[in-house]
């Protein structure tokens, strides 16, 4: 991480913006406190331990890897931080965590729900650019997406086998809000996020191409993850006569 300073409250989580070359790893000794805390009180839970570990080990990856310093410099490095957590350690974790007794539509709609918020939310310039200023702000954005994410697969998968059409719905859903994210990001005329104004130029973009790239991240790899889970539980809908062919 570039030098933080308790002094300067304008100094990100992850440092000053790097320059190619100078992204490196977080050593905060206190994140690696909390991972390995939180492994450990999760762990004799699992229901899936090999699942849990693997996702847990991804979450500390992005966290720790220079993921978090790119994240300073660039939103489309910001965006790919989120998608790993969203995308590959959430469900990872949903697995590996205790299943609840039942899975109920309220439920996976009201999940559905917060994950659609908590995504749009802190990307909207106002939220994000306070990640910034508040290191608090920063792991309230983090905390609350990678709980509304694992609250969200954790309906998708675990009602994969009963209830396939809310699996439909609810990954179309979000599919769908998803990739209106990220094309609204992408087609945006001007740049919006000001942490980035002039962060971008020493890795050969404008402000306004970094964010079209993190749009299309968001849009294509977001946006096909959920449809593919959409299209497996209209799949098992229909070949159960839920739906008709």
């Amino acid at each position: 991480m570039g030098e933080v300073t308790l002094a300067d409250p304008w100094v990100a989580y992850c440092g000053t913006p790097p320059v190619p070359g100078e992204a490196g790893w977080n050593l905060d000794p206190w994140l690696g406190a909390v991972l390995v805390a939180g492994l450990a009180l999760v762990l004799g839970r699992a229901s899936h331990r090999r699942a849990l570990l693997a996702g847990w080990g991804i979450l500390a990856l992005a966290l720790v890897s220079p993921l978090c310093s790119l994240s300073v410099a660039l939103f489309s490095a910001r965006v790919g931080q989120h998608l790993l957590i969203l995308l590959v350690a959430a469900p990872l974790l949903a697995l590996g965590l205790p299943a609840p007794r039942r899975q109920t539509i309220g439920g996976i709609g009201a999940a559905a729900a917060a994950f659609a918020v908590a995504l749009w939310v802190w990307h909207l310039p106002g939220p994000y650019a306070a990640t910034f200023r508040s290191d608090v702000t920063y792991w309230v954005m983090h905390a609350s997406l990678l709980a509304a994410a694992v609250w969200l697969w954790r309906g998708l998968l675990l009602a994969a086998a009963d209830r396939p059409e809310v699996v439909f719905l609810a990954g179309i859903a979000t599919a769908a809000q998803m990739s209106a994210l990220g094309a609204f990001l992408t087609f945006a005329p001007r740049a919006i996020f000001p942490p980035h104004a002039y962060t971008t130029l020493p890795w050969g973009l404008t402000p306004l191409e970094d964010q079209q790239l993190g749009g299309l991240l968001m849009w294509v790899p977001g946006g096909l993850a959920f449809a593919a889970v959409a299209v497996g539980g209209l799949a098992v809908a229909m070949r159960r006569g839920r739906f008709a062919a």
